[in-house]
């Protein structure tokens, strides 16, 4: 029997695939979209049964990040698994299936006065993806990522078998370490089908305090006063060509006085404003896209090495976090060869401070020519972690680092 016919005895929606689907140029041979957790079971398990590949797929904001597959024998898609399974608002708990988009459970959650605190920079982004890929903005200064909001996580383990970890509770943290291993696994370990998150009340108020800078030194030390500043902000970024942004939150009066206490701190031409300055969530410009993380003390010697960037027509841009995370844009402007020099150049600073850059997207010459993950010391554990969840080595084949 074919492929697609076994497929099709367990699921309603199953099809051969076609060019524009293709995972980084792959394309799949067939994509199928179960729409509950049983029938994403079940096509798991024939998938197995089949010695099928298997990527899964979201809204697809981020199926270009990490590296191509080496087969696609079976694309899953979980948009129809889109439902707000429970909100129990008096717990400040949410669980939600994986295909659902992280702005329309936002409306949802808004509407009981609760947010689910990551702003992730992509519209459309859904629970899955988010999770598989550890995305989140500039919230995760206070709030954390995914992997810190996680109390609870669903999966479909290669052989279609279903597991389950954590609980409803803020306070039940068993499982909890399943929910971690899979934030950031792109794929690699499992289907995501559904996840709990706990949830914070929204902010009564909010405003941005923002002043451009000079340089990296001003730069580092803008950030470094508020940081240990009591000013409690719930995000602090620093957005190319020179501005930091401070985000305050909670009820009016304390928000007035606090966006005061931070106009004095920054000083010169500091401004309070309700709404966010321009870049703010939001993804650098480039068509190279690196994720930095390293102490807040790295940024000065981060923004230096980036300030002038031989054979770049246009500038690199940055983001960075008062938690010590950020993206540089690599503009389209550079060499194959230059970006891998921007690379090494970043990376050599940034382990000076224990630091990693990681390449999330890049063009397809210039991919060939990157090192997209660099040195992953614990690799050894991460394959031994692979072999367990994935004994064949059918989920995501190639995509996650060491060729996981």
């Amino acid at each position: 029997m074919r492929p697609l016919d076994s497929l099709a005895k367990v699921c309603g929606d199953v099809r051969p695939g076609e060019p524009a689907e293709g995972v980084l140029g792959v394309v799949p041979s067939l994509v199928a979209a179960p729409r509950t957790v049983a029938e994403a079971a079940d096509v798991m398990r024939v998938a197995a049964e089949l010695e099928l590949s298997v990527v899964p797929r979201g809204a697809e904001t981020r199926l270009d990040w990490g590296a191509p597959p080496r087969r696609c024998d079976l694309l899953v898609d979980t948009y129809r698994l889109d439902a707000l399974v429970e909100h129990v608002s008096g717990d400040l708990v949410v669980k939600a299936q994986a295909g659902m988009p992280l702005d329309r459970l936002g409306e949802t959650l808004a509407d009981h006065g609760q947010r689910l605190a990551l702003d992730v920079p992509l519209p459309g982004s859904t629970v899955g993806g988010t999770i598989a890929t550890g995305a989140a903005g500039p919230l995760r200064s206070l709030y954390g990522t995914p992997r810190d909001l996680i109390i609870g996580l669903t999966i479909v383990r290669a052989d279609g078998r279903v597991a389950r970890s954590g609980g409803k509770v803020v306070k039940n943290v068993a499982g909890y370490d399943l929910g971690r291993l899979f934030c950031g696994s792109f794929g690699t370990l499992g289907l995501i089908v559904e996840a709990t998150f706990r949830l914070h009340p929204l902010p009564a108020a909010r405003a941005w305090v923002t002043r451009a800078v000079g340089g990296p030194d001003e730069a580092y030390e803008a950030v470094q006063s508020v940081l240990h500043s009591p000013v409690a902000p719930s995000a602090v970024e620093y957005l190319s060509p020179g501005v930091v942004g401070v985000l305050l939150e909670g009820v009016p009066e304390g928000v007035s006085a606090r966006a005061q206490q931070t106009t004095d701190l920054l000083g010169g031409e500091a401004r309070t404003s309700e709404s966010a300055p321009q870049g703010w969530g939001e993804y650098p410009v480039g068509t190279t896209l690196i994720d930095v993380t390293a102490p807040p003390t790295a940024l000065s010697p981060m923004l230096t090495v980036l300030e002038n960037v031989p054979g770049a027509g246009e500038p690199v841009t940055v983001t960075w976090s008062g938690s010590g995370n950020g993206h540089v844009g690599l503009p389209a402007g550079l060499a194959p060869a230059e970006a891998a020099g921007v690379l090494t150049a970043l990376r050599a600073v940034l382990a000076r401070y224990r630091g990693v850059a990681v390449v999330r997207y890049a063009p397809r010459d210039v991919r060939d020519e990157l090192d997209f993950w660099g040195p992953v010391p614990p690799m050894a554990l991460m394959r031994r972690v692979k072999d367990q969840f994935d004994p064949d080595h059918r989920l995501s084949p190639g995509r996650f680092v060491g060729g996981i």
